[in-house]
């Protein structure tokens, strides 16, 4: 510090190694010349710090340990209701079946119980023996010797093929080839010329126009229209339905045959029962 008149001084002795110093006469604190010990000076003598000159940082465990307070509640005014979902675009299977993603009926593989579930489900679980249920639907676009097997929806394109492996759907289209066995819990449509050499189980049978299909199996069905040239062997439990341009030979079980103006059968018919239990007349529908 700045040094005064000698009056003004004092003389302060170091409280760390001895050493005499003089001092402003005002002096509060200073530093040792000798050794650089700081030191405070009261009434003219020097003495040591009694504060400690360290400081410790709080602990914040109790902190961490409590837990946060609650976030005052918005009022209800400020409450916005969330944008609805975006609608999803149609896939190519979509637009070929036509059909909106509703809530549907499924059959379990392993017990043949039939559940309801939403029509846009990838997978299911049966209520009744809890069997996995796949929903997932499949677009062949080149050769497939896989077995599929799934309560979705099967298309095969104009440029698919299957062969060998089974499938098990619910809905099958058929726009190019098809060389297997089939068992659909909805819809077999076939557009396509061919040679099916499997077992063919299905709900209903769609035929479409130009196709030209021959089964080399039995065929299983609650319902069959043709509108094409079928040659095989039918078993339907329902109606049988001939448009105006199909062609049919082969042996043919249904409750009814209904043949429309300017469509044939050769073959032999035999009419079964219905599901009310009554047989019906073979040449009352036809036409």
């Amino acid at each position: 510090m700045a040094s005064g008149p000698a009056h003004q001084r004092i003389e302060v002795i170091c409280p760390q190694c001895g050493n005499a110093q003089s001092e402003p006469g005002m002096v509060v604190s200073t530093a040792c010349r000798a050794c650089s010990f700081h030191f405070q000076v009261k009434d003219g003598k020097a003495v040591g710090r009694t504060e400690p000159t360290t400081r410790f940082a709080p602990d914040r465990s109790l902190e961490a340990d409590s837990e946060p307070e609650p976030e005052p509640s918005k009022p209800l005014s400020s409450f916005r209701r969330p944008d609805p979902p975006v609608p999803r675009p149609q896939t190519f299977l979509q637009k070929i079946l036509g059909r909106n993603p509703k809530p549907r009926k499924v059959v379990c593989f392993d017990c043949g119980i039939a559940h309801s579930t939403v029509g846009d489900a990838q997978s299911s679980q049966c209520p009744a023996c809890g069997a996995y249920i796949s929903l997932k639907n499949y677009e062949i676009n080149d050769r497939w010797n896989r077995r599929i097997q799934t309560r979705g929806d099967v298309v095969i394109s104009k440029a698919g093929a299957v062969s060998g492996a089974p499938i098990v759907c619910h809905h099958l289209t058929v726009l190019g080839e098809l060389a297997a066995a089939v068992d659909c819990s909805g819809d077999l449509v076939i557009r396509s010329h061919g040679k099916i050499p499997g077992n063919v189980r299905c709900e209903i049978l769609r035929v479409e126009r130009g196709a030209k299909v021959e089964f080399l199996n039995a065929i299983h069905a609650t319902e069959v229209f043709i509108d094409g040239q079928v040659s095989g062997q039918i078993h339907c439990s329902g109606a049988i339905t001939l448009e105006k341009r199909a062609k049919l030979s082969g042996l043919v079980q249904a409750a009814r045959l209904i043949v429309k103006q300017g469509a044939s059968h050769s073959g032999s018919m035999q009419i079964v029962a219905n599901d009310a239990g009554e047989t019906a007349d073979p040449d009352k529908d036809a036409g």
